[in-house]
């Protein structure tokens, strides 16, 4: 049975995240001591002792749950697990870079260091209170789409995470992303919500981040991976560096096409969805988007090892 390893984004952190694995996996604790090292901060601290707010800040989210993911991801190679048990790898925007790293395309400090300096340049790239996130439950992607070009009048307003069968976040300028929520509710929305979010991530007003990310990115070795990345922004599987990279940069300003996604994978014969690292919010969308899937959560050290014996099973 063809399985997938996969890498959530943000939203899905908690205090304490990850500190479990540390206690029982020296490599594991290995983990969150690179990537302090390569910050040059007491990251972990902040996950496992901090506060909320300060972790939920775009450039600390991102490190911290690709740092969590990875944590979680060397505590199944001490089980005996490794990459080569995928036949893919994927990861919801900032997940993308804990799946590159976790299949060999990116050094972990690399990863870490490039997920701050996203995190900053995304937060930099629009004024806090000018861009605004809405989710809209019930609607599928071509009538988010249309919902989304009648409320931008002039401003930026579109898609952004086509998350599953009935939730599409839209993002872009505030008063565009409010005036979508009406027409949404109009056209048969169950919900229409704002997210409480930093920045409009994954539209046309992320051009300078991506632009940030284009040059950071360039400086970087990124190697072939060792299974293949399906890519938020085509949907399709790639292995090649150089497209990795490009498409690295065109994810900051793109879509997330996660349903597309799944369903690419399923179509090639996955089964089986593993969520490495904090949450279980990919696990849902996976099971909205193919009832027929199976899906493993592992971000607990119980969790590592039940996953351990069913593959040496």
């Amino acid at each position: 049975m063809a399985r997938a390893f996969i890498f959530p984004g943000q939203g899905a952190q908690t205090i304490g995240m990850g500190r479990a694995l540390a206690e029982a996996y020296p490599a594991a604790q290995a983990v969150f001591d690179e990537v302090d090292a390569a910050l040059g901060e007491n990251l972990s601290g902040l996950i496992w002792e901090g506060d909320i707010e300060t972790l939920t800040l775009t450039q600390n989210a991102q490190p911290a749950l690709m740092a969590t993911s990875m944590a979680a991801m060397r505590a199944l190679e001490s089980e005996g697990v490794t990459i080569a048990a995928a036949s893919f790898v994927a990861g919801h925007s900032l997940g993308e870079y804990s799946a590159l790293t976790a299949a060999g395309a990116l050094a972990l400090a690399d990863s870490a260091r490039l997920l701050r300096l996203r995190g900053q340049a995304m937060q930099a790239a629009v004024p806090v209170g000018v861009g605004a996130m809405a989710a809209l439950l019930g609607l599928d992607l071509a009538t988010a789409r249309e919902v989304a070009a009648e409320a931008a009048q002039g401003e930026i307003c579109e898609a952004a995470n086509d998350n599953d069968p009935a939730q599409v976040v839209i993002s872009g300028h505030k008063a565009a992303v409010e005036r979508a929520l009406d027409i949404a509710k109009a056209r048969g929305a169950k919900r229409a919500l704002l997210l409480p979010v930093s920045a409009p991530f994954h539209c046309a007003l992320m051009a300078p981040a991506a632009e940030a990310m284009a040059a950071a990115l360039a400086e970087v070795t990124i190697s072939t991976p060792e299974v293949p990345l399906v890519a938020n922004v085509l949907a399709a599987p790639v292995s090649t560096p150089e497209q990795i990279r490009e498409l690295l940069v065109q994810q900051v300003t793109g879509s997330v096409r996660w349903r597309e996604s799944v369903e690419v994978m399923a179509a090639e014969g996955v089964a089986e969805f593993w969520e490495i690292g904090a949450g279980k919010a990919l696990s849902g969308m996976v099971k909205r988007i193919r009832r027929d899937s199976v899906q493993r959560s592992i971000g607990t050290p119980d969790e590592v090892r039940a996953a351990a014996a069913a593959l040496a099973g």
